[in-house]
């Protein structure tokens, strides 16, 4: 993370309801973030290209998106350096073995299912706030890709 005092937090989703409850967890968390959301996969690599963007600290990016879907938004993101220190969390309703293979292959750093409940989703979402990505990334295996709660 930078030596900013706050975390800065992007959630690429297309549904609105998701966008809206992932930002009142973080309003309720009273975690130091600044959190952007985008809509879909084109909205957020638009943002991230553009040399003015502040680049996100910690990515959440939904698999099934339209236009632009979260795997090939993945696949984009790392393949550009310029993205190396972005960690990225998946965040999908989906936790099929194969999105949880294919995400893991393509380099993301965790792999979390949407909870249904908003308390569950806070705990979520402070859990991976403070995770330390240093040591995280350095061992990252099969094993402790799924967050399970």
């Amino acid at each position: 993370m930078n030596n900013d005092d706050y975390i800065r937090i992007a959630l690429a989703d297309d549904d609105a309801d998701d966008r809206l409850f992932f930002e009142e967890a973080f309003e309720e968390l009273k975690i130091k973030s600044k959190v952007s959301t985008f809509n879909d996969g084109d909205d957020l690599m638009d943002y991230l290209n553009n040399e003015s963007s502040n680049l996100p600290n910690l990515l959440f990016l939904d698999l099934n998106m339209p236009r632009m879907s979260g795997m090939e938004c993945l696949t984009e993101i790392k393949e550009n350096p310029k993205f190396k220190n972005i960690a990225i969390a998946i965040y999908s309703t989906s936790a099929s073995d194969e999105d949880v293979e294919n995400t893991f292959v393509k380099g993301a750093n965790i792999y979390i299912k949407k909870p249904n409940d908003f308390e569950v989703l806070k705990k979520i979402l402070s859990e991976v706030v403070t995770i330390n990505w240093q040591y995280k990334t350095s061992g990252l295996n099969k094993d402790n890709f799924l967050l399970r709660l």
